[in-house]
């Protein structure tokens, strides 16, 4: 069953909800308030089902649109997630303001398909209908209503004349509309918010991507809330899950109906991000005044609406009928994504002036507007792999993650990563696991960490080299990155990486003669020492190397394990600690438990060394400490 989501759209009284009524049954006008003054208010709901020219069942689900001017903000509320329109002009009045203004907003939005109705017809006569017929024929020439291509029907909702001709025209512009992607990532629009009685809190909304199931989680946006889908209706039915193109109402567990409202959207847990600013394409209508740089707006998108400051690139104004590269700085933050259509309506007095494209949801800081303006004129015109590539590259050495590039283009992980695999191919771009760099900005990183190990050996002769979080710091770059690269120069053998050191291959320490002599005092003082080790610092204090160059060469002794430091103030000799090893391995034959007293009798050390010892002991797992004893292991 293929689902298509049809809304009205013209001026107020031209009989949008009675057709929609005429056609489906249903009437859409659901609030006393509407019934009571005749007018639509809100959007409103119904669904038909026909037969498609296969033998498909064609399910529509129609979106009612108030015309009333005032109600325009719930107008574009209900149009966001529509595949065709019905545009709907009375015959005894032809095209009026609203007309006008719903045609544009539609045709912003990037509505490609739609009938064009001609209600109360039976109010005129034929030759009424005729003068009417072509004046809209004029107003929709060279649009995507134009009358070459897209019927105009004349109807009558009391009498039922031409209903049944509308809905075959119906039928057969649904089987050739395109169906949404339900392989995508799901994403909802909230319009309505209620209670039920036993279920709880309900949402609806058209399913613009991907598909929905019982049981499953999601996240609002912009709250971050979490929540599980009850249970999942479609036009009424219960169903196992909603898919893409589908009129959708949500049972919801982990929320109260205080915590939603329209403009929210669900999505999966843990995928997006929601953002107050926004790269785009902007159009502007061709009968409106200039839009300056800096100007406050209205923004609508989807359910949602906010007001907004518009950035123009390059420009100081946007005249009529112009198209711009703009930032918008929404006042609320809301989930956007690359290819959303939004609209923009003047602060005051409140009129549509035009709207536009969604480039780029997650621009980065401090980047300047010149080189934000190539990037976004770069994805206005980008197939994905040369918009996934353009995003890489303007992140240079820091890479992108394979779930950031989720993220920021909504598309799906594997989507991606066929992209990328076909890019590194390429070798414009370089990746592991969920990594990927742009292949310069990657050979940069590699020379820069090659000369920084370089220059730290060369000013520290006494190091086995510099500490990997350390080189991490100086480079300036991500973790992820800097692994990359890392790894990259130890696999090209470059670079030799040991433990949390990292120096260039086949360098070891050079020591001079007097460090040398040096390093041979310190090992034979802790060497002859046995047990009773003396005090570092007395030491180093007679050798002939200044304090600093003294350390550094405990700290080679350190690094091979010559010497090993059990406190802070006590060093021993690796083979004297063998030995104390195998001693206690000895006396475990006569006794399997030792106290402090028989520990100082056996090696012969006070208590000074021999309760740091017997730690190092418990430590290493040779000995255990039970109470005031230790168990032998």
């Amino acid at each position: 069953m293929k689902s298509v989501i049809v809304g009205t759209a013209g001026h107020i009284d031209h009989g949008k909800t009675a057709l929609v009524k005429a056609l489906t049954g249903i009437d859409a006008d659901r609030l006393e308030e509407e019934k009571r003054r005749g007018i639509t208010i809100d959007i409103g709901f119904a669904h038909l089902e026909l037969p498609g020219a296969g033998g498909e069942v064609l399910r529509l689900g129609f979106v009612d649109v108030p015309g009333h001017e005032r109600f325009v903000r719930n107008m574009l509320a209900g149009v966001g997630g529509i595949d065709l329109v019905l545009l709907v002009i009375a015959a005894d009045e032809s095209i009026k303001p609203q007309t006008r203004e719903h045609f544009d907003i539609c045709r912003l939005l990037a509505v490609r398909r739609g009938l064009t109705v001609l209600t109360k017809s039976d109010l005129v006569d034929e030759e009424t209908l005729d003068v009417v017929r072509l004046e809209v024929e004029e107003f929709l020439r060279g649009s995507f209503l134009d009358s070459s291509t897209s019927p105009i029907i004349p109807v009558s909702a009391l009498s039922g004349a031409g209903i049944s001709e509308l809905k075959a025209a119906l039928a057969k512009i649904a089987e050739e509309t395109p169906a949404k992607d339900s392989a995508a990532l799901a994403r909802l629009p909230i319009d309505r918010v209620f209670s039920m009685k036993g279920f709880g809190t309900v949402v609806t909304g058209t399913l613009l991507a991907g598909a929905i199931r019982k049981d499953e989680e999601l996240e609002v946006f912009p709250s971050g809330k979490k929540v599980r889908v009850r249970g999942v209706q479609i036009h009424g039915e219960p169903a196992e899950q909603a898919i893409a193109g589908q009129r959708t109402a949500l049972n919801l567990t982990g929320v109260t109906k205080e915590d939603l409202s329209r403009g929210m959207t669900l999505a999966p847990a843990a995928l997006f991000q929601a953002t107050a600013r926004v790269g785009v394409e902007l159009s502007m209508l061709p009968a409106t005044r200039p839009l300056k740089d800096g100007s406050r707006v209205h923004f609508h998108a989807h359910t949602m609406e906010t007001t907004a400051t518009v950035l123009l690139s390059g420009k100081k104004q946007a005249a009529a009928g112009e198209t711009s590269i703009a930032q918008l700085r929404l006042d609320h933050a809301s989930l956007l994504l690359p290819g959303d259509r939004f609209i923009l309506r003047q602060f005051s007095p409140v009129v549509t002036i035009g709207g536009g494209v969604v480039l780029d949801a997650a621009p980065l800081p401090r980047t300047r507007r010149d080189a934000q303006e190539s990037f976004l004129r770069l994805l206005a015109n980008a197939e994905p792999m040369q918009a996934l590539k353009a995003r890489i590259d303007r992140r240079g050495r820091q890479g992108l993650s394979l779930a950031q590039a989720v993220a920021e283009t909504g598309r799906r992980g594997e989507q991606l990563q066929r992209d990328a695999e076909m890019l590194i191919r390429q070798g414009s771009i370089a990746g592991r696991d969920d990594f990927l760099v742009e292949a310069t900005a990657l050979a940069g990183l590699k020379q820069q960490l090659l000369h920084q190990v370089a220059d730290f050996q060369k000013q520290n002769p006494l190091v086995p080299g510099i500490n990997k979080e350390a080189l991490r710091e100086a480079s300036g770059t991500s973790s992820v990155a800097f692994t990359f690269a890392l790894e990259a120069l130890a696999k090209e053998k470059k670079l030799e990486l040991s433990h949390e050191v990292v120096r260039q291959p086949g360098t070891g320490v050079v020591l001079k003669d007097e460090e040398a002599e040096s390093k041979k005092l310190i090992e034979a003082a802790f060497a002859t020492a046995g047990l009773k080790v003396p005090g570092l610092k007395d030491v180093l204090a007679p050798l002939k190397v200044d304090k600093v160059r003294a350390q550094k060469i405990v700290t080679l002794l350190l690094r091979d394990k010559v010497l090993i430091k059990i406190a802070d103030d006590l060093v021993f000799h690796q083979a004297a600690l063998a030995d104390l090893r195998k001693r206690i391995a000895a006396e475990k034959l006569k006794s399997p438990r030792i106290n402090v007293a028989q520990f100082k009798d056996l090696t012969g050390v006070s208590r000074k060394y021999a309760i740091p010892l017997l730690e190092y002991l418990d430590r290493e797992h040779v000995t255990r400490r039970v109470g005031d004893e230790r168990v032998i292991l």
